[in-house]
């Protein structure tokens, strides 16, 4: 008899809603499946046969074919545990379920029958909401994560055995669905990290202010300086003073957290803006993301928050020219013979970087490094990669009295208001596109909302004319320098404004050009 059941997968960072079918007949008594199968999915006919025997149901010696369709897709994972066994189930005992064409299920099987949690739950029910889906039977323990997505049922299931009940007296979904798990764990009352705060940084008032900047606009930041400088320390506040995700970005975000297992304990959305900061030995498949069927790496995760490359030279040169697609695009596309994975990428770059191998130049007296040390150890950072930042800030040494008075610092709260406000004249002004920050203006919105008058037409040329800026590096200057007249709360673009942003690309003539001696 042939039955189907529906259940869902990962694809890339999306869900893959997978038809399950499966037809019982005489003949050789066994379980076949076909439909382009990754060995874990292969193995669900053995757990789930075991599964069923293990939950009191006897099955009879027929030869069944099972087929996951679409068949030219490749299948990965064992999410599709519970929905084999139950189509197993179903052809064979010729069990008719009024509900199984507006369900799906998902579940990894164990040899006892129970259902375990699998990752990727959250992409997976908006996958199955967006095809029409009106109910998700789930494992117990993804209960808080399934009911993220509103007007979707969810059913949450220990046992196959309480799944087969579900499908024999639908009547039980109302009372399942409003069940509250007795194992469940509790949600942790975890603080918010608000440790770190802007108010910690003595001097620096340059470094700051391009934070901020950067943070309004979610502008790429290249921070330059000696070792010491507080680099680092300003790059990892950074997060502090972010605009709020609203919950499209959370949800968003929380796909690819989920498909990596990474949700918070106790949590079913990530409602703070990610932080990366991998070590500089990374490969460019963990960066980027990879594998035989391709996971997310650390570009997706750092997706809506900030990713932070210290020590950039330090990476090696592949990983580093992997950002320039990424960097532009928003978005990054793995190709394997079986498909094309693309995952989101909108990530604001913050890196840091010592001028010189020793880290002490251009201070003479301590920096033993040669020109050639230094031009090789700066090269390390090409031209398209340098261009891609938007702001570049010099670390400059601290003085002492800097260093021990922190009278009059800027707490990150107060700093936050202002680049929230900055963040509501963008949301305004991009109202109905998908640019969320002036960072992703295309050159069609920078001709729209970056005008300037005769006076600042001039400035630019000037500086265009001077040979030091490419035509890329223009559009970064406008880009700039509107976020910059929108924390002013300024419509129109000035020169004080077009000033400040020439001024964070002074750094590449000092470092990259003929500056070094």
């Amino acid at each position: 008899m042939f039955k189907r059941v529906y259940s869902a997968g990962i694809r890339g960072s999306e869900g893959q809603i997978v038809s399950v079918e499966a037809d019982s007949n005489n003949g050789l008594p066994g379980v076949s499946m076909v439909g382009y199968l990754s060995a874990e999915v292969k193995e669900a006919q053995e757990r789930a046969r075991t599964a069923l025997k293990g939950s009191g149901f006897l099955l009879p010696p027929k030869k069944t074919v099972i087929n996951l369709s679409p068949a030219s897709v490749r299948k990965a994972g064992t999410t599709y545990d519970l929905a084999i066994a139950l189509a197993i189930l179903l052809s064979l005992e010729g069990i008719s379920a009024s509900c199984l064409e507006d369900s799906i299920f998902i579940g990894e099987l164990g040899l006892d029958g129970s259902i375990k949690p699998v990752r990727g739950v959250l992409p997976i029910v908006i996958a199955a909401k967006d095809a029409g889906f009106h109910r998700c039977c789930l494992p117990a323990g993804n209960l808080e994560e399934g009911r993220t997505v509103k007007e979707m049922e969810i059913i949450p299931l220990e046992t196959l055995e309480e799944c087969v009940q579900f499908l024999i007296h639908p009547e039980l979904g109302a009372k399942l669905a409003q069940k509250e798990l007795s194992c469940k764990e509790e949600k942790t009352n975890q603080k918010e990290m608000d440790t770190l705060d802007f108010s910690e940084v003595n001097g620096q008032f340059l470094l700051k202010r391009g934070a901020e900047i950067a943070a309004a606009g979610r502008h790429n930041l290249l921070i330059v300086g000696a070792a010491g400088t507080g680099k680092t320390m300003v790059a990892r506040r950074i997060p502090t003073i972010l605009p709020s995700m609203e919950r499209e970005e959370q949800i968003e975000v929380s796909k690819i957290y989920s498909i990596c297992g990474l949700l918070p304990d106790g949590r079913t959305l990530v409602e703070r803006r990610p932080f990366r900061s991998p070590h500089h030995t990374i490969s460019p498949q963990a960066l980027a993301g990879g594998g035989n069927m391709p996971k997310p790496g650390e570009l997706s995760l750092a997706s809506g928050g900030v990713l932070f490359l210290d020590e950039l030279p330090e990476f090696s040169q592949k990983t580093i020219e992997i950002l320039r697609q990424p960097l532009e695009e928003r978005y990054i596309s793995i190709s394997r013979i079986h498909g094309i994975y693309r995952f989101p990428a909108n990530i604001m770059l913050v890196a840091a970087m010592n001028p010189c191998p020793c880290g002490f130049y251009p201070d003479r007296n301590r920096c033993r490094c040669t020109q050639g040390q230094i031009r090789h150890y700066i090269g390390k950072i090409s031209r398209p990669i340098l261009d891609r930042f938007d702001i570049c800030v010099e670390a400059a040494a601290v003085a002492y009295e800097e260093l021990r008075n922190a009278k009059g610092n800027e707490n990150s709260a107060e700093i936050k208001k202002r680049v929230e406000r900055a963040g509501y004249i963008q949301r305004e002004r991009f109202a109905g596109t998908e640019i969320r920050s002036n960072s992703e203006m295309g050159v069609r919105e920078v001709r729209r909302y970056c005008r300037l008058g005769e006076k600042e037409e001039a400035f630019l040329e000037k500086v265009y004319h001077s040979g030091k800026v490419s035509g890329r590096g223009v559009h970064r200057i406008l880009r700039v320098s509107r976020t910059i007249a929108d924390l002013d709360g300024k419509s129109e673009i000035s020169c004080s404004h077009l000033s400040e942003a020439v001024g964070y690309r002074g750094i590449e003539e000092k470092y990259w050009g003929d500056g070094i001696g």
